[in-house]
């Protein structure tokens, strides 16, 4: 289909024949032989294959294509991959939620096996619909988060950290999910308000008095093991070094001082369980307390809960309520609302056990994380702060170890004899210790027989080496990558993401190559924000509150229609998903049809050589071209794809289609009224700006603009528009005298335009006679020079220029009366300013 062969563009079968012939010419793989071009690289966000994409994948992941379209024009080569970050607990419910089943009850050996088959499955899906969005990413280099060669990199980071003394293993009370069944970090909760309970209850001091303790968590009574009060608080100083007895438990736990008890909040006592917060696990730790604890893995409560084994949590807090009503132990209780940590993957309120698990070093450098983040270029600017915030209130050093089956497993063994810990041999990896035992004897005493490592590493502990995993693809593989001293490949040049993960993926990836390597991921990090449901919430695959799929979208509107969309929103800023919006998009592309349709008819003997000289009108359009070019590139360059967008669209709407295309269309449908060498001249401008057209709007619309370009502009040499660049389109053109004189001759017709209009005339209404008054000699000028011009657009039968001034309330258009005909008048004034 050319584009002078149909009236629409019909963009179910043209994209489609576009995008085919992208992937069989492979038109986006990285070219590193191009002579002296620069590598941009994409540090691409790998989707977590969790169930289907939505419109906010859409909207995040098409503003990064804009940018890596932009920098081919640019000059770059583009090494843009692609991952899919298939591992972990969020592909786990995925499985366990679609095929009703318990990784649990199915068994680690099968459950990984359907993991794995069903993650291959969707990222399949992934592929087909960014494709057909028009992600412009290498698809010959895409990489799996739970693939052997990714699983290589991130045992072996595993293993460098390890030797280099930031990781190391510890029982240690931790973060846990009793639905999911794992422990999880710091960066994983979200706060929640939720309504609550306070309950006072009464313990018995050795002298038999009540002391009454205020509590949201009775339930964690059987873990008490202290009762603390703030050292300045008078009115409990006389209890330092006695007992109090816990209700309904009856034992006895010390009554102690320490400064972090809020003499103002409750009673002033509190009680310390093993574990209901942190300040529960500060004074375990630092009193040297004994540890009760309450809650199993599973999330029912233990044998040392006596009445309590067995239930969880919502029924535990009702045994308990019952039992200190029994024992008449409950004063009083009130409803209260407070913020409650919830894990972000199923929002269930979070718990502590201890655990004995593999943890990052992340407090004792936090200063050296924050100058890291210096040497970053962030945009917007201010998500800088959300970083400095994030590391300036961590609290907590980094858990790897999650008790799941989907991930990558730790490449360490426990000696039978002596506990060491040993770690696989860089040439053994990918390696699941479940499966293997190691090569050699134990380092610490020579035992031969070992226990593996059962657990499985954090998701986010691989998808934070993405830089690493980045550079084996574009170097086809790296042998011991975390031994080079240095590595080229980094810092990258891009990272795209969302805010809402700048504490996770931005946070572990700037700390994993600091460690490895001293250096920073990438120059930029480029923040997107999120898509709003018309409820005004982030739309998300859990929520299921995506207003239109991305696969309904396509089947109602074009990939560039949509595409526009994404433009709109500004970097960092949430927007509401807005279907009018792609109409507009819609209707850009047809307008950019109609207006080629025209160029293609009117340019097909344009010359091929750049003319000599150019009249006033095509200086004027080439001027404007360049000036949008500069414009454009600005705000680009600072990732602006919305205030680049609109420059592009001010200057095809407004300056090609409004009045350019307008102006030289009785230089096509008179010819014989103007010289041959113009109408030439004109014919070369508006193939020439036609081309500087498509470009600019090719990261955008990259469909129609390809498809227009193969049609009118493709040659053997540079068959796609997406390779060509700016500096061999966007040719500088600077004519200011031009432009001003032209903009006077458009505001002229603009007032014809607006004068005829308010008397409901059509545009073609002839006029029996213009007047002009020009009281300005430039304005005079361009009125004489271009009478022509005004004749073609007003169809004035005759004109006359005068230098008299008139009041612009004195302009108008009237009718006079002959026998034949009604004639119509028309006075303007020509240099308004």
């Amino acid at each position: 289909m050319s584009i002078d062969s149909t009236k629409t563009y019909d963009h179910k079968t043209c994209d489609a024949q576009i995008q085919q012939w992208w992937n069989e010419t492979g038109v986006y793989a990285c070219d590193t032989t191009i002579a002296n071009a620069p590598v941009y690289t994409v540090d691409t966000p790998p989707p977590t294959i969790s169930g289907s994409l939505h419109i906010g994948h859409v909207f995040s992941y098409t503003q990064t294509d804009i940018i890596a379209r932009f920098m081919r024009h640019s000059g770059h080569s583009v090494f843009y991959p692609f991952g899919f970050d298939d591992n972990g607990l969020p592909t786990e419910r995925f499985v366990e939620k679609k095929h009703g089943i318990s990784g649990y009850s199915m068994g680690r050996a099968a459950f990984i096996q359907l993991c794995s088959k069903e993650s291959g499955l969707v990222a399949q899906e992934f592929e087909s619909l960014w494709k057909r969005i028009g992600i412009s990413a290498d698809w010959t280099r895409t990489y799996s988060t739970i693939s052997p060669e990714v699983q290589k990199i991130s045992q072996a980071s595993f293993i460098d950290l390890f030797h280099k003394k930031y990781i190391y293993q510890k029982e240690e009370p931790a973060l846990y999910c009793t639905t999911c069944f794992t422990s999880v970090a710091q960066a994983e909760l979200d706060d929640q308000e939720q309504s609550s309970v306070f309950y006072d209850i009464t313990f018995t001091a050795e002298d038999g008095s009540p002391l009454t303790i205020a509590t949201t968590r009775p339930e964690l009574l059987g873990s008490c093991v202290a009762v603390f009060y703030n050292p300045d608080d008078s009115r409990y100083k006389h209890l330092a070094k006695t007992k109090a007895l816990v209700p309904v438990f009856e034992y006895k736990v010390p009554i102690m001082a320490d400064s972090l008890v809020d003499q103002e909040k409750g009673t002033g006592l509190v009680m310390c369980c093993t574990f209901g917060d942190k300040n529960d696990i500060a004074w375990f730790k630092k009193h040297n307390l004994p540890y009760r604890a309450s809650i199993e893995p599973d999330g029912r409560w233990s044998a040392l809960t006596g009445q309590l084994a067995g239930l969880k949590v919502t029924a535990a807090r009702e045994k308990i309520i019952e039992l200190l009503k029994q024992s008449n132990t409950l004063v009083s209780q009130r409803a209260i609302s407070h913020a409650v940590n919830v894990h972000e993957r199923c929002k269930k309120s979070i718990e502590y056990i201890i655990l004995k698990q593999w943890f990052l070093k992340l407090l004792e450098y936090k200063q050296d994380f924050l100058r890291q983040a210096e040497m970053i270029e962030w945009y917007p600017a201010y998500m800088h702060t959300r970083y400095r915030d994030w590391v300036e209130n961590l609290q907590w050093d980094w858990c790897l170890s999650r008790q799941r089956f989907y991930g990558i497993p730790f490449p360490v063994w426990y000696c039978s004899n002596c506990n060491h810990a040993k770690t696989a041999s860089l040439k053994s990896l990918p390696i699941d210790p479940q499966q293997v035992q190691p090569e050699t004897p134990c380092d610490a005493c020579g035992n031969s027989t070992f226990t593996p490592d059962t657990d499985v590493m954090d998701t986010w502990n691989t998808s934070s080496l993405t830089p690493y995993i980045c550079a084996d693809l574009y170097e086809g593989g790296i042998e011991n990558i975390f031994g080079k001293a240095q590595l080229p490949f980094l810092p990258m040049s891009m990272r795209p993401q969302a805010h809402d993960i700048i504490r996770t993926w931005a946070f572990d990836t700037i700390i994993k190559t600091w460690m490895h390597h001293n250096t920073i991921p990438w120059k930029s990090i480029v923040i997107s924000g999120h898509v709003l449901s018309t409820e005004r919430d982030k739309i998300s695959k859990s929520r299921g509150n995506s207003p239109m799929d991305p696969e309904h979208l396509l089947q109602n509107y074009s990939a560039d229609a949509i595409r526009y969309w994404t433009a709109s929103g500004a970097l960092g800023t949430d927007i509401a998903f807005s279907e009018s919006q792609i109409k507009v998009g819609g209707r850009l592309q047809t307008k950019l049809w109609n207006a080629f349709k025209f160029i293609k008819e009117h340019c097909a003997q344009a010359p091929t050589e750049q003319p000599a000289h150019f009249d006033e009108l095509n200086q004027w359009i080439i001027h404007s071209a360049s000036e949008t070019f500069t414009r454009y590139q600005q705000a680009l360059q600072k990732n602006e794809m919305g205030a680049a967008l609109h420059t592009f669209e001010n200057f095809f709407w407004n300056d090609v289609c409004d009045n350019y295309l307008e102006l030289v269309k009785d230089q096509f449908f008179h010819p014989e009224n103007y010289p041959v060498d113009l109408v030439n001249t004109t014919r070369w401008t508006l193939h020439h700006v036609g081309l500087r057209t498509l470009q600019l709007l090719a990261p955008y619309m990259p469909h129609i603009t390809e498809y227009i370009y193969k049609d009118m502009y493709a040659t053997t040499e540079m068959p796609t528009i997406h390779k060509t660049l700016f500096s061999v389109v966007q040719l500088p053109f600077n004519f200011p005298e031009s432009a001003h004189k032209i903009q006077l001759l458009i505001g002229m017709i603009g007032t014809i335009r607006k004068l005829k209009s308010e008397k409901q005339l059509s545009l073609k209404t002839p006029l029996a006679e213009l007047i002009v008054h020009a009281s300005h000699h430039t304005a005079h000028t361009v009125a004489t020079e271009q009478q022509k011009l005004l004749a073609a657009i007003s169809h004035a039968t005759e004109i006359k220029i005068l230098s008299t001034p008139l009041a612009e309330s004195n302009m108008h258009a009237k009718a006079g009366t002959t026998a034949e005909e009604k004639l119509w008048f028309m006075s303007i004034v020509a240099d308004i300013q």
